[in-house]
């Protein structure tokens, strides 16, 4: 069989497994996409440089792409999202700058069927979404490759792996970097003595020898890195931090030898040493500081158990967590965490649910009780059984919101990257320009050269590319510890700017655990009945009046009812016998022609069969904690408060006068409730609701927040979920987001401030090259360390 060319790489391969297009052929949609990337970007001068010279990717040394295809790795990291397409969390190794993420996702955005990239640049964390019927992930995983970088499937064990052996690299090369630059740097004070006590050219040309030889290995082993970042660089047309550094110290290690050879001045490579270790330094530090921050974003899914006991036929047996199916049975001992959801069978003790709430005390569970994976058993042997697979669990869930948080962007750190996309380019023009100006001018090509180099050396696009996703990271990680689990970054932002919060009453400002206070019959109620159709709502007014029911007779069995619908914020309605039961407001009971006249502060629920009142019970829910603080917090930063409810204006009223609200509104269906909130756009508006009423306003507005006991379908539709149901940590989120917008803005200005002020000085002739590699390093580093003091500023007044 004939063998074809590929247009891009220039290898042969067999003509059946060649993809033809439009007069081209590839081996692979890998070399297609970057085809048409270069061809898209003009730039298909590439090929006329590259001529007959074959492109072999160093795909020997790399795991086979074909593996990412396989039925056992789509089971483990491979997911489907809500829309059918194919999602996955990848690292993609080599990602040193704003630059290389920009390449990264426009390669991938070029190729059919991928539908959404997102690299996060502090994590290398990539969320990838397909169409797998279109293309598979192994040529994703190719174009990866065949543009520089490697990629493999996001797992915190795997990470942790990746990152000692990332330190380990980093550790050896700055152990040469040092050894060398030590010893340079010795050898430069004997030739600076000299300068001044008197030295031959021999004795001069000898230690510049020894300066060579010692400069070497720092260079090319020490600063293989950014040698390496480079050749992908300009391989791919971009200018990225490494282009700086390694063009800024080869220059200078070349221009010494030449001095070196023919004695015509000063060498200088002290300074290429100098450079290639306090940028090492400064690049090891940057790892450390971002892998630390991204650990406190793996404290849940870290420790996912990957095995768990059920029991089966009377025998116990330990299985694999994505067997157990829904109706299985789980023993649970002591110190173990619940991987799965479910309800308990057996055995009465606590539960430790701080990992997910932040709730430090632990938790009592008795049968009947719900226990929720991610959760740790703390004293007693439990069975249960479980009423979600793994893929639906709570803590699965949370895992795949964490994974997720990072990849929708802030506008600002967009903006911010596509500054440094063309920071390097600038500085590259400036230092050529800073070059000639000094070399024509009265002035020696030697320091007209040095004050070139420093010009590339401080230059830093990284504290540029970083103000914005480490201090987003560490927001990210500060709110999950208080129990605020933010579904976007980009949401940081937006609450930040948040001039408008408006509140559900039942289960958000009030504990939605109401109690009975009083009662009236008109007729012998059917308690039965009653308790049949308010177990058939999750309302927590229905919910209320059940447990009222059951505690007044523990024997009480609800019957079953037929035909069960609820009318979300007025009622129920159901079918018994043939006889229509009726639950619910005053408004309800109105629209159904029944009419009542009953004046309360108290939440109403009316009882009919028939057409015929037959009960009304009178429930009074308590203001949750935390609502006082939460008022002075949006108070202080000028936040309007408003509540939303379905209940009666008194049941409203006092809830308001009795909390300090003072602008609200009652008896609203959830259609009336999303179209007030959809009315003040001219407002940036918070919603906070935790039902199915709730929904259609959660999704109106610019920010949706709902409680984690609130419904599935809530939960769903947010932007933020409050894990512990408290307003402590709704006043928490405004506060995180806030300050952390605070700090990205601060960093920002750190950056620009720094260039600023350190170009200009370095066109000047004012900064030699070693002090511009060290103040190159502590900008990413000022940068690094301002973010965290979201932590410490937390700790101080938080």
């Amino acid at each position: 069989m004939s063998k074809i060319e590929c247009t891009h790489c220039n290898l042969d391969f067999e003509d059946s497994i060649m993809i033809k297009d439009t007069g081209n052929y590839f081996c692979c949609t890998g070399c297609q996409g970057v085809f048409h990337l270069l061809s898209d970007s003009g730039l298909e001068g590439f090929y006329d440089k590259l001529g007959k010279q074959k492109l072999s990717a160093p795909r020997h040394s790399l795991e086979d792409s074909s593996s990412f295809d396989t039925p056992s790795f789509y089971k483990q990291f491979v997911k489907k999202n809500n829309d059918d397409f194919e999602e996955i969390s990848l690292v993609i190794e080599g990602i040193h700058c704003s630059a290389c993420v920009w390449l990264n996702e426009k390669a991938l955005h070029k190729l059919e069927g991928v539908v959404e990239v997102n690299i996060n640049y502090a994590t290398s964390k990539a969320k990838i979404v397909w169409a797998d019927h279109i293309i598979k992930l192994s040529c994703i995983i190719d174009m990866i490759r065949s543009i520089g970088y490697n990629a493999y499937p996001y797992d915190p064990s795997i990470q942790e792996e990746k990152a000692n052996k990332q330190r380990k690299d980093f550790y050896l090369r700055m152990v040469v970097a040092f050894f060398g630059a030590m010893n340079i740097m010795w050898i430069a004070i004997a030739q600076y003595a000299g300068y001044f006590s008197g030295m031959d050219s021999e004795m001069k040309t000898i230690l510049n020898v020894a300066e060579w030889i010692l400069a070497t290995p720092v260079l090319f082993y020490s600063g293989w890195i950014f040698f390496k970042g480079a050749y992908f660089g300009f391989k791919n047309k971009i200018v990225n931090m490494d282009i700086l550094v390694a063009t800024g110290a080869l220059l200078t290690y070349i221009y010494s030898i030449y001095i070196t050879l023919f004695s015509a001045g000063e060498a200088y490579f002290d300074s290429v040493a100098m450079i290639i270790t306090f940028v090492l330094v400064g690049k090891f530090l940057e790892v450390l500081s971002k892998k630390s921050v991204a650990d406190t974003m793996d404290v849940i899914s870290k420790h996912i158990p990957n095995e768990v006991n059920i029991i089966k036929d009377a025998i116990l047996e330990r299985i694999c967590v994505h067997e157990v199916k829904v109706g299985d049975i789980i023993e649970i001992k002591p110190g173990e965490k619940a991987a799965l959801d479910g309800e308990v069978l057996e055995g009465e003790g606590y539960f430790d649910e701080a990992s997910l709430s932040g709730e430090s005390r632990p938790i009592f569970k008795k049968p009947f009780d719900k226990i929720v994976s991610g959760t740790i058993c703390v004293d007693a042997l439990f069975r249960y059984k479980v009423q979600k697979d793994f893929s639906h669990s709570t803590l699965s869930k949370l895992v795949s919101m964490l994974e997720n948080a990072m990849s929708k962007k802030p506008s600002i750190e967009m903006l911010a990257n596509k500054i440094s996309g063309v920071f390097s380019s600038i500085i590259l023009g400036l230092a050529f320009f800073t070059f000639l100006i000094w070399w024509l001018g009265p002035n020696s090509f030697d320091r007209a050269f040095m004050v070139g180099i420093s010009v590339i050396v401080i230059a830093c696009p990284c504290a540029l590319a970083l103000a914005t996703p480490v201090a987003t990271l560490i927001g990210l990680s500060l709110g999950g510890k208080r129990g605020v689990l933010f579904k976007e970054a980009a949401q940081l932002e937006t609450m930040a700017k948040a001039d408008m919060l408006i509140l559900d009453k039942t289960g958000t400002i009030t504990q939605g655990k109401p109690e009975v206070v009083r009662y009236e019959t008109f007729s012998v109620v059917n308690e039965g009945l009653l308790l049949g159709l308010c177990e058939s709502s999750l309302h927590p007014i229905s919910q209320g009046l059940a447990r009222y029911l059951k505690n007044k007779n523990d024997t009480l069995v609800g019957v079953s009812l037929s035909a069960s619908k609820q009318v979300p914020s007025r009622g129920l309605e159901a079918m018994y016998e043939g006889q229509k039961i009726l639950g619910g407001n005053a408004e309800f009971m109105r629209d159904s022609g029944i009419n009542v006249e009953v004046n309360s502060e108290h939440s109403l629920f009316f009882f009919a069969v028939e057409n015929t009142l037959i009960a009304y019970y009178e429930l009074r829910d308590k203001p949750k904690e935390g609502i006082s603080e939460l008022l002075s917090m949006c108070e202080n930063n000028k936040i309007e408060v408003l509540m939303l409810t379905g209940d009666h204006q008194e049941a409203a009223q006092a809830i308001a006068n009795e909390v300090g609200i003072t602008n609200f509104h009652a008896g609203l269906s959830p259609e009336e409730k999303a179209q007030f909130v959809s009315e003040h756009k001219d407002k940036v508006r918070v919603m906070v609701g935790d039902g199915v009423n709730d929904t259609l306003a959660l999704a109106q507005a610019n920010i949706g927040i709902s409680m984690g006991s609130g419904s599935d379908i809530a939960i769903e539709v947010s932007d933020i979920v409050l894990l512990n149901d408290s307003l402590i940590s709704l006043k928490d989120a405004f506060l995180i987001s806030k300050r952390t917008f605070f700090l990205i803005k601060q960093n920002l200005f750190i950056s620009l401030i720094y260039n600023l002020i350190t170009i200009p000085l370095a066109m000047a002739g004012y900064i030699i090259p070693l002090i511009a590699a060290a103040s190159m390093s502590l900008s990413s580093l000022l940068v690094v360390g301002n973010s965290l003091r979201i932590k410490y500023k937390w700790n101080k007044n938080g």
